[in-house]
């Protein structure tokens, strides 16, 4: 039997009580209130939202790239902004923690989806179970992958493993690479000839491109990310660059 998908919009606090019929999704409107991590936010109502089908590296757990994923998904859904949520009736509503699981929308933008198009998430299909995004989710994925974005760069060994949740280490270079050889540290750049999109020391203008080792044999690491990080020296994108 096929069933119409019907959108609802529905308060929050009536979330436990309300029965609807199987296949229909659920749709409400909510304010954020607070971002805890890559994967997770509390609303004005004071429910904590945990999003489908994606995970993040864990807050203070010293997993690579924890500290961006949530800066993105602050970025993507800041505090105080308004959204949509939205359930899937493949899938669980709330967890074993009480927090409810809903794909985000904001405006026409899917956030789920878009944290791993960035490579702040991964896709997560909790005891194999495949919502109705989940190809999409794996398309961005395999993307982002590739192009070593966000996490993917930061830390190359992190496996895609849908089935489980992400686990990124500790950031630096994939198990088994060699080290790149040494460069010859670029000569410093002259009085008022700086990149500006650094601040903090004189990082050498772009082209021709430096690289971490050359800004710490130049003695200005760390060096804070201002503008469009032409050189690429903010790996795990907190807005630092050679820390």
């Amino acid at each position: 039997m096929r069933y119409l998908l019907v959108a609802l919009t529905i308060p929050l606090v009536a979330l436990a009580g309300t029965q609807l019929s199987a296949g229909a999704v659920e749709t409400e409107t909510a304010v954020v209130a607070s971002v805890s991590d890559g994967d997770t936010l509390t609303l004005t109502s004071g429910a904590r939202v945990r999003l489908l089908q994606i995970d993040a590296p864990e807050l203070g757990s010293g997993e690579c790239y924890s500290r961006a994923s949530r800066t993105a998904l602050l970025n993507l859904a800041p505090v105080g902004s308004r959204l949509t949520l939205e359930s899937d009736p493949k899938l669980d509503k709330v967890d074993r923690s009480g927090r409810i699981l809903r794909y985000l929308k904001r405006g026409s933008m899917n956030v789920n989806l878009e944290l791993v198009r960035i490579g702040a998430a991964a896709p997560y299909f909790y005891r194999g179970d495949r919502g109705r995004y989940a190809n999409k989710l794996m398309s961005a994925a395999f993307a982002a992958k590739a192009a070593r974005k966000g996490l993917w760069g930061s830390s190359p060994g992190t496996l895609l493993a849908p089935d489980r949740a992400i686990e990124t280490g500790t950031c630096g270079p994939a198990p088994n690479t060699p080290p790149l050889a040494p460069l010859v540290p670029p000569s410093p750049s002259p009085p008022g000839n700086c990149d500006p999109n650094y601040s903090g020391g004189c990082v050498p203008p772009y082209p021709p491109d430096v690289d971490c080792a050359d800004i710490r044999a130049l003695g200005i690491a760390p060096v804070r990310v201002v503008g469009a990080d032409p050189h690429r020296l903010d790996g795990d994108d907190d807005g630092y660059g050679c820390e």
